[in-house]
């Protein structure tokens, strides 16, 4: 019991185990394949089921005939030897019985038994000559009534080694009298059986053998047919998937075997194909981002899902993502603040197809502030990227353009018109005031007044002239493509000739006027009209807010030249100074600019609010930068460096030229800005 206890685990899982690969194995065939093995299996199973039928058939009528003929057979000799077991002639039924049971050989068997059942006589059975206590009384068991109620033979069947085998029992009546009864075995028909036999061991064979073609054709097209098939399938989905290495290595010949190379002869076709397409595709690839890169605007390309595709190296400087790779990001996760919730309904919007106007669909723009990682404007381009037939939205480009120069331009040309307008309408408003007094009550002026307004009207009629000559210069200086040829020009000139300007006007308000020029100053190289035009601005401009009793000086003297340049022939220093009132630390940086004015906070002396421009950009022109140090109530200094002027030597002459094609590009430059 243990055994089979132990061994249940053992069998159970075999049973899975090949349920299992059954299952898998019956998994792997195609629709087709199952259909023709059902169909297979269902017209086996009919032709079976038919000829299993009719053998039991043939078999059933056999043992009808079988029946048949042991009945007849056993009333026949029932009549014969009835007579003589009624008189007890033993002998003669003996000698009847061994004739008949030889002259046949469908009889199996004859007994005879007397009333009781007890066999008295048989064939090949016989009753013993000496009866003792040992001997075995041998009976037919038959049904109590038997002999009152059977009149016709007893019919049955019992397999035995050699067959199934008719028993008949034929009741012995004589005269009325029951006197035992007839037992005979009928063998079944040898033909019939034969025959039922050939036919149901044909019929299993033909079941096997269908069977048996039917797994080697299985086997024989998985092996021949299936295996390239699927070999093929799994080639073209590598190949569909672009792995254009895949080939297969079959023995086959034939179509199949065409089939094969013609697929190999293909996959390695597209193989140097792609390469082909990959060296041209990485090249404009190469092209296309070298050209992004290269552009001043931001560019930053998303797919529809706002995952970041591209960006150039001046959108990360722009949004300050330098050393980040934000490729596969959602770019509102990173954008500043301000641009997410100007972009944001936007970028769904176009990732949707939503489109109200033609703006829109060429192109969104917006123009924001950003206040980190520096404060600057910019303005954004959104613009839909298609397929090639326009159809569907296959991302979105956002071009970044920094405008914070156009912007501060644009304010700054607003301010110069505004400045400019103000500044013309105050001296242009007096000249009317005091001309149409002048025109109405001219007869009831004294002469003393008509004169004070003439002088007025003259004065303000000079500072007009002033101004529009400033402008005009400031203009022509900042936007003017003009080439200055210098020259080289003595400093002690423009010092002497601005100190006569302004010596009258030094000593009518107590103000000392001097110079101081070192001995032997060489010569600078430069332009002596645009030197004398900074000399008069910036003495102008300290007489102005020097109080009187100030000083004013104008220094020039030689820098030591640098030694680690062998081409530096030295500069040349000139500083204006005064002891005016001073610039605040504040105010220093935009003194520079167009129209600011000091004294429009500090006292209201007139002026344009140009004449430190208008330096600013003749000394540019020179190639150096005026600076200024400045203490308020203790005075003020302006300086710049000249360079020296070398007498003509052949380097000299090369050096000025350079320096002219240098003033030329940034003429061109200023313009351009």
């Amino acid at each position: 019991m243990s055994f089979v206890d132990a061994g249940k685990p053992t069998l159970l899982a075999f049973l899975k185990t090949l349920r299992e690969v059954i299952a898998r194995w019956w998994s792997e065939f195609t629709l087709q394949t199952r259909l023709m093995a059902a169909a297979t299996l269902a017209v086996s199973l009919i032709m079976s089921g038919l000829t299993f039928w009719a053998v039991n058939t043939i078999q059933q009528d056999a043992r009808i005939n079988d029946t048949r003929f042991g009945r007849d057979l056993g009333l026949l000799l029932a009549a014969n030897v009835a007579p003589q077991i009624a008189e007890n002639n033993l002998t003669e039924v003996a000698r009847f019985s061994h004739r008949f049971y030889s002259s046949t050989s469908s009889v199996r068997y004859m007994i005879y038994a007397d009333e009781d059942g007890r066999i008295f006589f048989g064939i090949p059975f016989s009753e013993s000559e000496v009866q003792n206590s040992l001997t075995i009384q041998r009976r037919i068991q038959l049904p109590e009534d038997y002999a009152k109620s059977s009149e016709l033979p007893m019919v049955r069947q019992h397999l035995t080694p050699d067959g199934e085998v008719t028993d008949v029992f034929v009741p012995l009546m004589h005269e009325g009298n029951y006197l035992g009864v007839l037992a005979i075995g009928i063998n079944p028909n040898p033909t019939v059986v034969a025959s039922s036999n050939l036919t149901r061991d044909v019929t299993i064979a033909v079941f096997i053998s269908i069977w048996v073609m039917v797994i080697l054709g299985a086997v024989f097209n998985a092996l021949t047919i299936t295996k390239p098939i699927k070999e093929l399938l799994v080639g073209v989905k590598n190949i569909a998937a672009g792995n254009f290495k895949q080939r297969i290595d079959l023995p086959f010949g034939g179509e199949l075997g065409e089939l094969i190379h013609s697929f190999n002869e293909m996959a390695e076709r597209l193989e140097r194909y792609e390469e082909q397409n990959i060296e041209e595709l990485t090249a404009e690839k190469a092209k296309l981002e070298t050209l992004v890169s290269t552009i001043a605007d931001g560019a930053v390309l998303l797919d529809t899902n706002f995952k970041v595709i591209l960006i150039n190296p001046t959108a990360r400087r722009i949004f300050g993502w330098e050393g980040s790779n934000l490729n596969g990001e959602n770019v509102l996760h990173h954008l500043p603040g301000t641009v997410t919730m100007e972009l944001t309904r936007p970028l769904y919007q176009i990732a949707a197809g939503e489109t109200s106007t033609d703006r829109e669909r060429e192109g969104e723009e917006f123009r924001i502030r950003l206040t980190e990682p520096t404060p600057r404007t910019v303005r954004i381009l959104l613009t839909r990227v298609f397929d090639q037939y326009r159809e569907t939205i296959k991302g979105i480009a956002m071009t970044v353009q920094d405008i914070t120069r156009e912007v501060e331009l644009n304010e700054a040309k607003s301010q110069f018109i505004s400045n400019v307008s103000h500044e013309l309408r105050t001296p242009l408003f007096n000249i009317k005031s005091f001309i149409e007094t002048l025109h109405e009550y001219g007869e009831d002026l004294s002469e003393t007044e008509r004169q004070e307004f003439l002088e007025t009207a003259n004065s303000e009629t000079d500072r007009l002239t002033r101004l529009v000559n400033d402008v005009l210069d400031l203009s022509r200086l900042e936007t003017s493509c003009r080439i200055y040829h210098f020259e080289p020009v003595d400093m002690a000139g423009p010092v002497e000739q601005t100190l006569r300007t302004y010596q009258l006007n030094a000593r009518d308000k107590g103000i000392e006027l001097v110079h101081d020029i070192a001995p032997h100053l060489p010569p600078v190289l430069g332009h002596y009209d645009l030197l004398l035009q900074v000399f008069d601005n910036l003495v102008g401009n300290a007489l102005k807010f020097t109080e009187p009793g100030g000083r004013v000086a104008i220094r020039a003297y030689q820098l030591e030249p640098n030694r680690n340049h062998h081409h530096d022939t030295g500069r040349v220093r000139i500083e204006i100074s005064d002891t005016g009132i001073g610039i605040d630390l504040e105010d220093q940086e935009a003194i520079f600019e167009r129209f600011f004015r000091v004294e429009n906070r500090v006292h209201t002396l007139e002026g344009t609010g140009l004449g430190l421009s208008i330096v600013r950009n003749i000394i540019e022109k020179h190639h150096s930068r005026v600076y200024l140090i400045s203490e308020v109530g203790v005075g003020t200094t302006f300086w710049f460096d000249l360079d020296v002027c070398v007498e003509k030597q052949p380097e000299v002459e090369h050096q000025v030229a350079n320096e002219t094609a240098i003033a030329k590009d940034t003429d061109s430059a200023t313009v351009v800005l």
